[in-house]
């Protein structure tokens, strides 16, 4: 089969060369020029992504609620916001051995399994088809890796296959309503001369799979590599062709895992599912908050839980702050917080509360392994260092949300009526909120302090004592 034509396209300017050389001949910056295929006239491979439709105006087009299959797994349908959607793409990543292609082995054999909302299964079986793509793993390993899960996974088509093209060509004869490509790095098209795992393959490969997804209405899921630092590997053009992106985040050495929505063109981002990694594989958590608590007899110093949220649901975290006697050039450390937002909170609370740890080692650490980035953890943050410099443990069932600004203001944060529900139900009795996050309604079982400044929540704190 002949090759087709390739080119090489300048990142920095857009220009072409017909090979590569080290500095772009039309803007002279180097190791710029990408190898990538050169389109035929009259075609383009994102054509049938796009298409194209008359111009209307927006009041007329009919914009109706996609219809979506849940996968089985309750907390990754709440990442994908309600289940998977026909034609739509799922770029999922996270560190080796996280559980990726486990979560989805498990999802592709309830698919199998589930009938399509509203119709009965194609061709008269009891599922959905599905096809189950495995570049880096033989059929036999994923045949033993649904043994040790025990999935029967009488329906799920494997393939073990890393060419582009065969690959579209199995899932035009499949035509399956759902399909996993484990994982996109190992794909290769006969189009480059490129190696597997290169930038140009990598987009090439992406392109032609959305585009077939789209144009045949298959679910597609792309599992990609991640880099050092946790972000996806390859061009970072392949988070925008696709329509959600999903993080798998843990430790390896803890048995909980958290799968985080960044993109979703079909719901909600930031939205997290929790899961606890069991010899069965990954079970969904009903209740995370309950992975976030530490257990104390007694409430011992340095100790707050927070009410943060993620995406619509409210956690309850326990954040742990540590104050000792430093050097000369006291240290700054947070684990699941921003270390540069520590040291602002730190001078805040030193100038309007009065609370100096100038001469201190703090440390701060969210329980869980959780990341937080939300603002609201900063009053938690403060009262759990505050608690542990003065050797003094904050009251049981207290809880703390609100962000504080450099002024020395306690600002609310959304959603506060949900957060304060959510402690409520778990059984805690006592919360300092910011002013305007104070419910009109008091709710029952809740004793609520509103503040409108730092010093006035750890007035607040002591009172309690």
């Amino acid at each position: 089969m002949a090759r087709d034509r390739t080119e090489y396209v300048c990142t920095a300017c857009g220009g072409t060369s017909p090979k590569w050389l080290g500095k772009c001949p039309h803007c002279e910056a180097w190791n710029t020029l990408q190898e990538q295929r050169a389109d035929a006239p009259g075609s383009h491979r994102f054509q049938a992504v796009a298409g194209t439709q008359a111009v209307a105006t927006l009041s007329e087009i009919v914009a109706a609620e996609l219809p979506r299959t849940p996968t089985g797994q309750e907390e990754l349908d709440r990442a994908l916001g309600g289940g998977i959607v026909a034609g739509g793409v799922v770029l999922i990543g996270g560190d080796p051995g996280i559980g990726k292609s486990t979560l989805l082995l498990q999802a592709a054999d309830s698919l199998s399994r589930t009938s399509p909302p509203g119709r009965a299964p194609a061709g008269g079986g009891p599922g959905l088809k599905v096809l189950y793509v495995t570049g880096e793993e033989s059929g036999a390993q994923v045949a033993l890796r649904a043994r040790r899960l025990g999935l029967p996974g009488e329906r799920v088509r494997v393939l073990a296959e890393i060419q582009l093209e065969k690959i579209v060509q199995a899932l035009r004869t499949e035509a399956p309503a759902f399909c996993v490509i484990d994982s996109i790095q190992t794909l290769y098209s006969d189009a480059l001369t490129s190696a597997p795992g290169s930038v140009a393959q990598v987009r090439e490969c992406a392109a032609q799979l959305t585009r077939h997804a789209k144009a045949s209405g298959t679910a597609l899921v792309l599992v990609g590599h991640v880099t050092k630092d946790g972000t996806l590997a390859g061009p970072r053009v392949l988070e925008h062709i696709v329509d959600t992106v999903l993080y798998f985040e843990g430790d390896t050495h803890s048995s909980f895992r958290l799968v985080r929505a960044i993109k979703n063109r079909f719901g909600a981002v930031n939205e997290i599912g929790v899961f606890a990694m069991t010899d069965k594989g990954l079970k969904g958590v009903a209740n995370p908050s309950a992975i976030f608590l530490s257990t104390h007899g007694e409430p011992v110093p340095g100790s707050c839980v927070l009410v943060t949220l993620e995406g619509t649901r409210p956690l309850l975290v326990e954040v742990q702050a540590l104050v000792d006697s430093g050097g000369p050039s006291p240290r700054r450390l947070s684990v699941g917080l921003d270390r540069d937002r520590l040291a602002m909170l730190l001078a805040v609370l030193h100038r309007h509360a009065g609370v100096s740890c100038m001469d201190q080692d703090v440390f701060v650490n969210a329980v869980g392994g959780v990341r937080i980035a939300e603002p609201a953890a900063d009053l938690a943050v403060l009262l759990a260092i505050r608690s542990s410099l003065a050797a003094k443990p904050l009251p049981r069932g207290f809880v703390a949300f609100g962000e504080v600004g450099l002024a020395g203001e306690v600002r609310p944060a959304p959603r506060g009526q949900e957060r304060l529900r959510e402690a409520a139900k778990l059984g805690f009795s006592v919360a300092v909120v910011p002013q305007a996050n104070a419910p009109k309604k008091p709710i029952e079982g809740l004793a609520i302090h509103p503040v409108r400044r730092i010093d006035e929540a750890i007035d607040a704190v002591r009172g309690l004592g």
